[in-house]
């Protein structure tokens, strides 16, 4: 055994492998590093402020600094020992594919984080949906792809010439596909639908818009919980819109109500307000809202008016009609306010009975 250890040399071998051990090492200390300093620029002075560029970019970053230190490190240790060029060429190739991997992927992340930060920073743009962030994710990777094809030494050109004869071939046999994901683009960038949106086509569907995905619309109708719609992009596209949520997604809630003739009409409308705030404040999570009555008609039995609810959502006017109903009957029949229900009264006319007939008498000689 000691003359096998004799026979090998050591110092060589320690030589050889010191050196890129020490690369790798160094540069894995340099991204631990670097990783803890975005972890503390973060938490300490981007936490308070998150719809910032700054803060979705080096949040992405979060990571990737260990990552790519490693590959960095493995690179740097292979050009410091002499193997074969074949190999030493593979392994440039593959470190290389790794590191625009990893940046491709950082760019990605930003992007989509960045557009989410635009959305939700804005009320009237453009909806975060499914179709765009894909399409942008989808657009970054592909130039990923590329550019390590350009490394290799592959030529795009003949790719990019065959990719658009092909895709014309694809648009062909894909025309009903293509014609869902163009409408779907329409609807996103027409600001006519926003995720969250009650809408109702002409053909008679309705419900809140939840996502726009390469090829459908989904839509989750009213009151349900568990039940989802799903409507071609191009049916939309073509179809008769009417959208509760525009201009704005606020709704006013009108609800028929009618009290006796002899009620304290002042009174009955400070009553109706008092309630009709209460319910939005608990059902609506409104507690400033501001209802309104107001008297529409002499009816047959009583007087008629309207209580005009403001609600956030057009998709919770059913729970806030049931809940300010059973609350308006209760503090009503507390505060002794009638509310008249139409009465008839059917007066039925009896006949004359038939004067009777006497009956025939003799006459006298007879």
């Amino acid at each position: 055994m000691f003359t096998f250890l004799q026979s090998l040399d050591i110092e060589a071998i320690v030589e050889l492998l010191l050196v890129p051990t020490c690369i790798v090492l160094g540069a894995l200390t340099v991204g631990i590093i670097t990783d803890r300093l975005i972890r503390r620029y973060i938490n300490h002075h981007l936490a308070v402020d998150e719809s910032t560029w700054k803060y979705v970019f080096i949040r992405s970053m979060h990571g990737v600094p260990i990552f790519f230190s490693f590959i960095i490190g493995l690179y740097w240790a292979i050009e410091a020992v002499e193997i074969s060029p074949t190999l030493t060429k593979l392994l440039s190739y593959l470190l290389f594919t790794s590191n625009v991997i990893t940046i491709t992927r950082v760019l990605a992340r930003t992007v989509d984080g960045v557009v989410t930060m635009y959305f939700e920073r804005s009320n009237k743009d453009l909806p975060k949906t499914t179709l765009l962030n894909n399409i942008l994710i989808g657009v970054i990777y592909v130039m990923g792809v590329l550019v390590i094809l350009q490394y290799y030494g592959i030529s795009i050109a003949p790719i990019l010439t065959a990719a658009g004869v092909g895709g014309m071939a694809v648009a062909l046999a894909l025309q009903e596909t293509l014609a869902n994901i163009f409408a779907g683009l329409h609807l996103i960038l027409s600001k006519q639908i926003r995720i969250g949106d009650y809408i109702r086509l002409g053909t008679g569907e309705e419900g809140r818009v939840t996502d726009i995905t390469w090829r459908f619309t989904t839509i989750v109708p009213l009151g349900a919980s568990s039940t989802t719609v799903v409507i071609p992009n191009k049916t939309i596209a073509g179809a008769n819109i009417t959208n509760f949520s525009m201009p704005t997604r606020s709704f006013n809630i009108s609800v028929p109500v009618g009290v006796a003739y002899d009620s304290d009409l002042t009174r009955v409308e400070r009553v109706t307000i008092e309630t009709a705030k209460e319910v939005l404040a608990r059902v609506d999570n409104n507690p400033n809202a501001e209802p309104l009555v107001r008297y529409t008609k002499f009816n047959d039995s009583s007087i008629d008016f309207a209580v005009i609810l403001p609600s956030s959502r057009f998709d919770q006017q059913g729970l806030i009609i049931h809940d300010f109903i059973k609350a308006l009957t209760d503090r009503y029949r507390v505060e002794g306010i009638d509310i008249p229900y139409p009465i008839r009264t059917i007066i039925q006319e009896q006949e004359d009975a038939p004067a009777e007939t006497p009956a025939p008498t003799k006459a006298q000689g007879e």
